[in-house]
C-alpha cells in the first residue's frame, strides 16, 4: 500500500514509518500527568449538532486503555471530551461510570470533571449553580473518581463579584467526601469564561484563586491552569501552599513548565497528551531517568504539532485530537459528537497530518495515508 497522499494545494506528502515507541513497563515516578480523553461516537447514530450524544463505548473505553497502558491517568469528561459542545449531561454521567469501572479493573488513575452543563443555556441562579454542581460532585464521588471543580459557563454569568466564585467554591470544598482538583480554563478555550473568578484582570483573578487555595489547602490536590501563560503559571506555583500541585493545562509550553526548574516543576493535566501519549510517555520515562537530551528529543517535535492543534479558535482543538485518533488507528471513523468533526478545515488538519508525521505519531503509515487520502477525496481534492 502507499504510504503517499496529495494534501490540499496540490502538494504530495510520503508518510514515514511512525518511530515506534515502547509501551512502558512501569509508571512515571518523577511526575503526575493525565491526559484529557476525547470521545468516540457511534457514526451509525445520529450525532449532528444539537442531538443527544451516542458514544461507540468499546471504541472510547479502549482509547481509555491505551492511555493508561502508556502510564498516564485518564481526566475523563473534561472540554477535550466535547463537554459544553456536544456531550450532553447523561451521556457525560455514564461515560464516567464506565471510565471508572474499567480504571478499577485495571488499576489505572482517574479523574472526572464536576460542571453544571445539565442546566439549561442562558441565565441560572448561584443557588442553581450551586445545586448542579453537588449534584456532578456527587455523580463523580459515587462513580470512585477524584473530582475536578471544572469552570462554570453558568456561574461566570451568574457571577457579580469574586466572593460570589469564593463562598460556593467554600461550600463545595467544604461538602466534597475527598481532596479535588480546581480547574482555571482561560477565555481563549472558551470565550464564556471570560472574568473568570471574578475579575478580567489576571492579576486580581490568580489573587482570588490563592486565597481560596490558601483557606483549604488539606480539600485541594491540585489546580489545573490553561492560561498558555508560561510565565504567570510558574509564578503561581510558586506560591502554593506544600501538597497542593500545579497541574499544566498549557498545551504550548508544557515542555519546560514539566521539566521546571531549581525551585519546582509542573504536573499535566493535558488534552494534547491524548494525541502524543506514546512520545510523551517515553519523555517522561527519560525526566525520571535523568535523561535531559532523551526527555527534550521525544518531547520538541511534539510542540509545533500541538501549538497547530490548539490554535485559536483553540476550543476548537477536539478536531484535531479525534483527526490524529482515526489517522493513528484508534477509531474507525473520523466524526464527532454534536457534528464536531467540521471545527477544523481540511488545509488545518493537512498541517496537523504533517506534524504529527514529523514527530513520529503515525504507527501505521500506510492506514494513515488511506485514511488520509479518502478524507480529501471528499474535500475535492484528487488522490
Amino acid at each position: 500500500m502507499s504510504t503517499r497522499v496529495t494534501l490540499p494545494g496540490g502538494e504530495e506528502l510520503r508518510l514515514p514509518a511512525g518511530d515506534g515507541w515502547p509501551v512502558p513497563t512501569h509508571p512515571f515516578r518523577s511526575r503526575v500527568a493525565y491526559a484529557a480523553a476525547h470521545v468516540v461516537p457511534d457514526p451509525t447514530a445520529e450525532n449532528g449538532p444539537g442531538q443527544p450524544a451516542t458514544l461507540d463505548w468499546d471504541t472510547t473505553l479502549a482509547f481509555r486503555h491505551h492511555l493508561w497502558r502508556h502510564g498516564f491517568g485518564v481526566a475523563e469528561a473534561m472540554d477535550t471530551a466535547q463537554r459544553g459542545m456536544g456531550l450532553d449531561y447523561p451521556a457525560t454521567r455514564e461515560l464516567i461510570r464506565r471510565s471508572c469501572a474499567e480504571a478499577r479493573e485495571v488499576g489505572g488513575a482517574i479523574v472526572a470533571g464536576v460542571a453544571t452543563d445539565q442546566l439549561p443555556p442562558g441565565p441560572a441562579t448561584l443557588d442553581q449553580v450551586r445545586a448542579a454542581y453537588e449534584q456532578q460532585l456527587a455523580d463523580v464521588s459515587q462513580a470512585g473518581a477524584l473530582p475536578v471543580l471544572m469552570c462554570s459557563r453558568h456561574l461566570a454569568a451568574a457571577a457579580r463579584s469574586a466572593d460570589d466564585y469564593l463562598q460556593l467554591y467554600d461550600h463545595l470544598l467544604t461538602s466534597a467526601d475527598r481532596p479535588v482538583l480546581l480547574h482555571w480554563l482561560g477565555e481563549a478555550f472558551d470565550p464564556a469564561l471570560a472574568g473568570y473568578w471574578g475579575a478580567d484582570d489576571l492579576d486580581a483573578a490568580t489573587e482570588t484563586v490563592l486565597s481560596l487555595i490558601a483557606a483549604h489547602p488539606d480539600r485541594i490536590d491540585g489546580i489545573k491552569l490553561s492560561l498558555l501563560d508560561a510565565e504567570r503559571e510558574v509564578a503561581m506555583r510558586r506560591r502554593l501552599p506544600a501538597g497542593v500541585r500545579l497541574y499544566t493545562g498549557d498545551d504550548f509550553h508544557y515542555p519546560e513548565l514539566i521539566r521546571g526548574d531549581e525551585q519546582g516543576y509542573s504536573d499535566a493535566l493535558l488534552g494534547i497528551f491524548a494525541a502524543i501519549a506514546p512520545a510523551a510517555a517515553a519523555a517522561l520515562h527519560a525526566l525520571d531517568a535523568g535523561d535531559d537530551s532523551g526527555y527534550a528529543a521525544a518531547m520538541a517535535p511534539t510542540v509545533p504539532l500541538s501549538r497547530h492543534i490548539f490554535a485559536a479558535p483553540t476550543q476548537y482543538y477536539k478536531t484535531g485530537i479525534a483527526w490524529l485518533a482515526w489517522l493513528a488507528g484508534h477509531q474507525t471513523h473520523f466524526t464527532m459528537v454534536g457534528g464536531g468533526q467540521s471545527g477544523r478545515s481540511p488545509v488545518h488538519l493537512a498541517q496537523a497530518l504533517i506534524l504529527a508525521a514529523a514527530a513520529g505519531l503515525l504507527p501505521d503509515p500506510q492506514l494513515a495515508a488511506a485514511r488520509a487520502r479518502a478524507f480529501f477525496s471528499v474535500c475535492g481534492v484528487p488522490q
